[in-house]
């Protein structure tokens, strides 16, 4: 099994966002997870939203080492679709039959994908992430991100994209020796 999956939360799954994860999932080997497929409702206080998409995702998630975290940079944030994403993970900490398993978050390394119209992330974006991770007890293993101003082209920032695919890429016993 591949320690490794990614979740993109993006309006278009063909989009720059989607060109940039499905090139390094192609060179991982990994699964990318499109939460635009999936039925999350928002965050509810009385947890009347428990038989949507979110904890059986959340299930299959957990058994990964690894969860890359994918969005374009909206308005200085994550996508629409990520936020409620993350946004759900408070029933781990609000709805006390969950407890244990957000407990797992605490055994995983989360790592940032995202696109824009910049040649830098937004640190606020970027904030937004590694302050969850933070909360959650998810160790933050670094980000990838691309300028695709004039669209994705991965040639531009192809050393940034393979130094993230080296983070993640299992070493092989000729990479040991």
């Amino acid at each position: 099994m591949n320690k490794t999956i990614a979740v993109i939360g993006s309006s278009r799954r063909n989009g720059n966002t989607g060109k940039l994860i499905d090139l390094i999932a192609k060179e991982l080997s990994i699964e990318v997870i499109d939460l635009s497929l999936k039925n999350i409702s928002p965050f509810d206080y009385e947890h009347k939203n428990t038989n949507d998409d979110f904890l059986p995702l959340m299930t299959h998630l957990l058994k990964y080492d690894n969860i890359i975290f994918v969005s374009p940079v909206y308005w200085f944030a994550m996508s629409a679709q990520m936020k409620v994403f993350i946004d759900r993970m408070s029933d781990f900490l609000s709805i006390e039959e969950l407890n244990d398993q957000g407990r797992e978050l605490r055994n995983k390394v989360g790592y940032v994908v995202s696109t824009s119209i910049s040649e830098q992330i937004d640190e606020s974006f970027l904030n937004s992430f590694t302050d969850t991770f933070k909360y959650l007890g998810i160790r933050y293993g670094g980000f990838v991100h691309v300028n695709c101003r004039n669209g994705f082209n991965a040639d531009a920032d192809q050393n940034e994209i393979d130094n993230f695919i080296k983070k993640l890429k299992p070493c092989s016993i000729s990479d040991a020796i």
